[in-house]
């Protein structure tokens, strides 16, 4: 189980959705594409060909990568867990930083699903491991590049 790594079920959902699209929409289209190259006869200089054959490699490494993720997944249901009101993998954390009075809103999930100009950090960023395990109107220090920070959570969702 160690080799698990966290995902959100919104990421897997994601995840399984991009792979659907890969496996019975695109696939599809690449390989109709190289037949309709092929056709057109020498295959050393036809750009057509290649630029599909450089698709249908992208691709499948694409869902191979997926299908990897999908299986190294620990997929966590953030609604489903009693956090006893702590911060938890996939929870929704609303922070303000002490010093600015700057509020921001963080979902924290898998590093795959990381995305900071949707607010959602990686599990293993430096806010995101102070604030695990923390509670409502508990002060968090942050060791960022630029210094410390201090953080007030000002609320945590579980949605």
């Amino acid at each position: 189980m160690a080799d698990k790594v966290p995902l959100t079920v919104v990421g897997a959902d994601k995840l399984r959705e991009e792979l659907k699209e890969l496996k019975s929409v695109v696939r599809p289209r690449i390989v109709t594409a190289i037949s309709e190259a092929r056709a057109h006869g020498d295959l050393k200089e036809n750009a057509e060909y290649h630029a599909a054959k450089e698709q249908q490699s992208f691709t499948e490494g694409r869902i191979n990568d997926i299908e990897a993720k999908l299986s190294k997944a620990q997929i966590i249901d953030v609604t489903a867990i009693d956090a006893g009101g702590k911060v938890v993998f996939g929870a929704t954390v609303e922070i303000e930083n002490i010093d600015t009075e700057e509020v921001v809103v963080y979902h924290i999930v898998g590093v795959d699903e990381a995305d900071i100009k949707e607010g959602r950090i990686s599990i293993s960023s430096p806010i995101a491991r102070g604030l695990i395990g923390k509670e409502v109107e508990d002060v968090v220090v942050i060791r960022t590049p630029s210094g410390k920070k201090e953080y007030e959570i000002l609320s945590i969702q579980y949605v």
